[in-house]
């Protein structure tokens, strides 16, 4: 019998210590990164808002919107996939059981959910609301009643250490593993010690959110095993780098009237064909009209 998308998930945490888990937002990226030799996959929510919607990271997106992206993603791509779950798409635990089941049912291997508001924040800007620690508990109860595979990882995410401090927040991560959180993910931590301090105290496995440009710095992935990390991630590096290389093709062929000066920055066919396996599906088409033929 084959393994659930969260038994491979946890498989994954266990193999690579810490588990580097790099942001795909799209299939096609899911691809590049399993050829790559990452375990492990992780979709974004502000990379759905940005990449699929054109929209800011500010919960304006819904759980449907995210499973678009799922599905296309674990259909294209064996490996586990880690999901933001935002605030669980609506206050409810009939919603947060429904984002949980949907996930399960879309092939994903683990979520992560916040104690933010529902009109949530980018985790590295300022001006973020809390709910009580006790609401933030009830999401993750009503989180793990839900889960139709055991296997499927629970992993609550706090916000609080740029609103309540440290020691809130590591309160806040015991009380979501009393409840039944299988990882905790410390949003926007500022030095390495304090990933320690969530390892220590949790005895669960610890994330760290290596993002660009926040608040927490880009720590390698030996200062981060020191600190007892067991994954880290990257959720949002591709998009960037893509972004900035699609503005620049746009901004050439647009002032100079040919991207000749820009063909040494893209990807090439072969290089995309020998990706997609492009090959095995048209042999397999000349197979199927030479069949036809031969009737």
């Amino acid at each position: 019998m084959t393994a659930s998308a969260g038994a491979r998930f946890r498989a994954a945490v266990a193999a690579e210590r810490p588990l580097q888990v790099p942001g795909t937002i799209c299939a096609y990226h899911a691809l590049l990164a399993e050829r790559s030799g990452f375990r492990a996959l992780y979709l974004s929510g502000g990379g759905v808002a940005a990449g699929s919607l054109g929209l800011p990271d500010l919960g304006i997106t819904n759980l449907d919107d995210v499973l678009t992206d799922v599905r296309r993603i674990t259909e294209a791509c064996a490996l586990p996939l880690l999901v933001d779950a935002d605030t669980g798409f609506g206050a409810s635990a009939f919603n947060i059981a429904r984002t949980v089941k949907s996930l399960i049912k879309f092939g994903a291997g683990a979520l992560h959910i916040e104690d933010q508001v529902g009109a949530k924040r980018c985790g590295h800007r300022p001006g973020k609301e809390l709910v009580s620690q006790q609401e933030m508990v009830d999401r993750i109860k009503a989180a793990v009643d839900a889960r139709t595979d055991a296997d499927f990882v629970l992993m609550a995410r706090t916000d609080a250490l740029a609103v309540e401090g440290l020691d809130a927040a590591i309160e806040r991560a015991r009380a979501c593993v009393e409840a039944g959180a299988d990882m905790i993910f410390p949003e926007a931590m500022t030095e390495l010690s304090m990933y320690r301090k969530f390892a220590d105290a949790v005895k669960v496995p610890v994330l760290a959110n290596i993002t660009e440009f926040g608040a927490t710095p880009l720590f390698t992935v030996q200062e981060l095993r020191s600190a007892n990390v067991s994954l880290v991630l990257y959720p949002l590096s591709a998009f960037r780098a893509m972004n900035k290389a699609a503005l620049k093709i746009y901004e050439t062929v647009r002032r100079e009237g040919t991207q000749r000066n820009v063909i040494d920055i893209m990807q090439t066919r072969n290089e995309l064909y020998d990706y997609l396996d492009y090959h095995r599906f048209e042999s397999k088409l000349d197979q199927l009209f030479a069949k036809e033929k031969g009737k």
